[in-house]
């Protein structure tokens, strides 16, 4: 597993976590900067989803603020992780309906770009659309499959959950919108995704699978779903017949370059 110099913080004998006021500054220029970019480019679900949590604005939230919310609409609840987890960790959690989120947030130098998911991307990103039963119950259906699957078919089920949970897009009467958390708190990326540089794709689950992404640039190529829904009717589909199938057809090549090797 990689390493982190982050280290998630720890709650006191009451379960409260205590941030330095620098955090919660972070914390303060991430949200008011990104509430005013995702204008326009978020799904509705997920401004709903924003709504019904009532974010702080000046303070990073206590999970248990979070997970009153999430238990009153989908059952779901955020549980506090290490900065990296294994993927075993993160397929249990999702089959608990346990959404993982790693208890520290990234500083000031590294305001625009975090490769690792830190309490912003987790809560800003993914937790809204946490609220609603259809992404809340492909959320969890890809969890219980993950933790059924081998090794090789979770490389497959990965690049479905980062064509969708992470990077997703959706057709509306009003046009494209947002609803993957790594876009909706990339400030830099909820714009690039909705212009005309990157390829767009109708969604489908196989393709998603067989298409090589790299987790350190912007995406060259985004799939859109119909509507929100899709993603609830594919978790009634079989996700793992369409594992199977991938993994005989393989990878279709890469859209970008291979990463540069480290020094």
């Amino acid at each position: 597993m990689k390493q982190t110099h982050y280290v998630a913080r720890e709650p006191d004998a009451q379960g409260f976590i205590h941030y330095p006021p620098e955090e919660h500054a972070v914390w303060n220029t991430l949200i008011t900067r990104q509430l005013k970019v995702i204008e326009g480019r978020a799904c509705q679900e997920y401004l709903d989803g924003i709504d019904k949590l009532g974010l702080p604005l000046d303070r990073i939230p206590q999970l248990g603020e979070i997970n009153k919310v999430l238990a009153d609409t989908t059952g779901w609840q955020v549980a506090r992780v290490p900065a990296l987890i294994p993927f075993q960790t993160f397929f249990e959690l999702l089959a608990s309906k346990q959404f993982p989120v790693a208890t520290f947030i990234r500083t000031r130098e590294e305001l625009d770009y975090l490769q690792e998911p830190d309490i912003f991307h987790e809560i800003f990103g993914h937790c809204p659309l946490l609220t609603n039963p259809w992404f809340a119950e492909f959320t969890h259906t890809y969890g219980k499959l993950g933790l059924a699957a081998t090794k090789e078919q979770r490389v497959y089920l990965a690049r479905l959950y980062w064509m969708t949970i992470e990077f997703g897009l959706v057709d509306t009467p009003q046009g494209r919108r947002i609803y993957g958390g790594g876009i909706l708190s990339s400030p830099k990326e909820s714009v690039y995704c909705l212009s005309d540089e990157p390829e767009h794709q109708a969604f489908d689950p196989l393709e998603a699978m067989r298409t090589p992404y790299r987790i350190d640039i912007l995406q060259p190529l985004y799939f859109v779903l119909p509507e929100l829904k899709r993603l609830f009717d594919v978790a009634q589909e079989d996700i793992m017949g369409m594992v199977e199938r991938g993994m005989q057809l393989g990878l279709h090549a890469p859209k970008f370059p291979p990463k540069p090797k480290a020094a």
